[in-house]
């Protein structure tokens, strides 16, 4: 099961106590204080797993707290130090501690076993031994351990892939990630088929490939949480190129492209400076005496934008599906040459 939101509560542990303590030897009957520190709580820390892509961990467990740490004792021994709780997030998880109602990025996991401590353990008391002075030669004081932090927590994943798929339902975009990648997303002629976002490896050369995710379908409205609306519009954030896949039959091809890239400008407004390709699908299906005429009218409508921009495909025979890989992967390589310059 895709999970992409959770709310949790996290607790480090707290610092074990200071000992009072005197030391006891013989013929030493009034010994010195000897008593030790107590341990540090556990940390709370958030690692990233490659290996996981849902926080279905977190959505029925609620709370996590780490050890805390043990009491000192005599002889001026420390307590062991609680033992930190690993939390495991899939890659493009953001974790924002809430505050008052408001929340705050705490952390953001990107890459594989990255560690990020999002809740310090307390630190421990001291022993009475860290009291004795030369007025005060036997303190009868030792301090508590400090308590560990507590956090309100909201996960929220955004998947990370080079391309994302944007279209309206029924735009034919399962059936065309089940046909450039070895995805086996749910197929079926009727609006919202795909209810969770599905990821795809399309090999382009032998030793290349790219990522592509089939983000389920957008409708007029979407940044405004209608139809599935925020719930997955997030996912588009962490994608670096964007192929707008359009039907063909629509009435305006062209205004549906243009309602998307709204839908996505309301979201977030850097989602409109994307790189993208536009694959209008389904060409298979027009009839072979108006075919030609029916293309150059579908050029006509995008005239506005580059030629090479414009791909006319069938995702289910397969017509240009090889052109359109190439040119994905082209647009994702430049992407990634340009960020590198910018780093």
């Amino acid at each position: 099961m895709f999970i992409d939101y959770a709310r949790i509560k996290i607790q480090a542990g707290n610092g074990g106590k200071g000992c009072i303590s005197f030391r006891r030897e013989k013929y030493v009957p009034k010994g010195g204080p000897d008593g030790g520190p107590g341990g540090k709580g556990g940390d709370v820390i958030a690692v990233g797993n490659g290996n996981i892509n849902t926080l279905l961990d977190y959505r029925y467990l609620k709370h996590f707290k780490a050890k805390k740490g043990q009491h000192g004792s005599g002889n001026n021994r420390a307590g062991k130090t609680g033992e930190d709780l690993i939390l495991q997030f899939p890659l493009g998880t953001i974790i924002y501690e809430i505050n008052d109602g408001k929340r705050e990025i705490l952390a953001e996991i990107d890459y594989h076993e990255q560690r990020e401590i999002i809740a310090k353990g307390g630190r421990g008391g001291k022993g009475n031994s860290s009291f004795c002075s030369s007025t005060n030669q036997a303190p009868r004081i030792a301090e508590d351990g400090i308590p560990g932090a507590e956090k309100e927590l909201e996960l929220e994943l955004k998947l990370i892939a080079d391309v994302g798929l944007v279209g309206f339902p029924n735009a034919g975009k399962s059936t065309l990630l089940s046909k450039v990648s070895a995805a086996q997303p749910k197929i079926a002629n009727y609006p919202f088929t795909t209810l969770e976002p599905s990821l795809g490896v399309v090999s382009v050369q032998e030793y290349s490939s790219f990522v592509i995710a089939d983000i389920p379908g957008i409708i007029e409205g979407a940044h405004e949480g209608k139809g599935l609306g925020l719930q997955f519009l997030r996912h588009i954030e962490r994608t670096r190129v964007l192929l707008f896949l359009i039907d063909c039959h629509v009435r305006n091809p062209a205004k549906d492209y243009q309602i998307l890239r709204s839908e996505l400008r309301e979201h977030d407004k850097h989602l409109d400076r994307k790189p993208h390709l536009i694959a209008l699908n389904k060409i298979d299906t027009i009839k072979p005496e108006i075919r030609e005429k029916r293309i150059e009218e579908l050029k006509e409508m995008f005239s506005a934008h580059q030629p090479d921009q414009i791909i006319m495909i069938s995702a289910i025979t397969g017509e240009n599906l090889e052109e359109l890989k190439a040119s994905l992967f082209q647009v994702v390589r430049k992407s990634d040459s340009e960020n590198k310059s910018l780093d």
